[in-house]
């Protein structure tokens, strides 16, 4: 088990929200736009990053919150707390999160070193169609899941990028180049030898699922560069002429790509039917979750995963599901569909903003 005693403060529409009582598959079922989808959100922010809307701080902030919000839940190992981690918005420090583990203020990358969370939304079911960008930031999340310490160079990185495109365009001198540079050599490389080894363990598990009734993709890394660090600094050096021209820096991770595409068929992800993409987000999710799973609590956030599955499908789903480690929510609109699970799930219903265990 992972998350207990979840407490929701001025979040959207959740005004006090608790939930008690945690099982390892959760169920919250009720209309939409009830507040079931929100709840998800806020677990997912006890992870880094921006949660799994993407949504700025300010429209999380619930209308009586006064600018602000609370999130708060225990980590629940072996029947026993080992933590108690939160996030909140203050109204005087309004766009910026701020993160406490047992009550001491920490930063939100900090918080991977306690929990893995991952998920699957309706909002996902393009990534394969969406831009390489989309993917990149998908891959980035995943990874940060397995190894703390991405966001770290994810963020280095940005920061350095941006400054060396501004050297380019004031025309600087090579040294202050070449710092820069290597800064961006140094993270971007850790950056393609993350994204490499998830493609890689992603790749082992998904080989290790059974073939059916989800189809399964092939992923390929694909970098945006040179992967050896001094190959990607003299890269890097070599081409500032062309990138000064460019406006922009044209080599590096920010360019990589993965590539996907259908198992046994080897048709492209993106040309392959709703059906079969959503199959295989599907497959990429339960595989990532088992590897996200090693080591330290891990939550998966399923947002109307059943709806749209056949009988035969949900019942292979729940299967997996019971048999993995990672604490399952899902949400759905009525109970039937989760009639396999309703007799060992922790089930709540959700309603204007409040939920009620049933």
């Amino acid at each position: 088990m992972a998350l207990d005693r979840i407490a929701l403060s001025h979040f959207r529409n959740h005004r006090q929200t608790e939930l008690r009582g945690t099982a390892q598959l959760n169920l919250l079922w009720g209309e939409n736009g009830a507040g079931k989808t929100n709840i998800l959100e806020a677990l997912s922010l006890l992870a880094p990053g921006r949660g799994l809307r993407r949504a700025p701080l300010g429209e999380m902030c619930g209308p009586l919150g006064q600018g602000g919000f609370q999130i708060g839940a225990s980590l629940i190992e072996q029947g026993h707390e080992s933590a108690r981690i939160g996030t909140y918005v203050d109204a005087e420090r309004l766009g910026r999160r701020l993160v406490r583990v047992n009550g001491a203020e920490t930063s939100a990358q900090s918080l991977s070193e306690w929990i893995a969370i991952g998920w699957l939304t309706p909002a996902m079911d393009g990534l394969f169609m969406d831009s390489a960008g989309a993917r990149r930031r998908y891959m980035d999340r995943l990874a940060l899941a397995l190894r703390p310490d991405h966001a770290r160079h994810v963020s280095r990185y940005e920061t350095a990028l941006r400054e060396r495109n501004k050297l380019l365009e004031e025309n600087r001198e090579a040294t202050w180049l070449d710092a820069i540079e290597a800064q961006v050599a140094e993270h971007g490389t850790m950056i393609g030898v993350n994204r490499a080894a998830l493609v890689a363990t992603l790749t082992d598990e998904l080989t290790a699922l059974p073939d059916a009734p989800f189809a399964k993709p092939n992923l390929t890394y694909l970098p945006g560069g040179p992967e050896d660090r001094e190959e990607l600094r003299a890269e890097l050096a070599r081409t500032r002429g062309r990138d000064r021209a460019a406006g922009r820096t044209l080599t590096g991770p920010h360019r990589d790509e993965l590539d996907v595409v259908m198992a046994g068929t080897g048709q492209a992800a993106a040309s392959c039917s709703t059906g079969e993409q959503k199959a295989m987000l599907i497959a990429l999710t339960l595989a990532h979750a088992v590897l996200a799973a090693e080591g330290r609590p891990s939550v998966l956030l399923l947002d109307e995963v059943a709806a749209h599955l056949d009988p035969v499908r949900r019942t292979a789903l729940f299967e997996r599901l019971r048999l993995g480690r990672a604490q399952v929510w899902l949400t759905g609109t009525e109970p039937s569909p989760f009639e396999d699970i309703l007799g060992e799930a922790a089930v709540w219903r959700i309603s204007d903003g409040a939920a009620i265990r049933v």
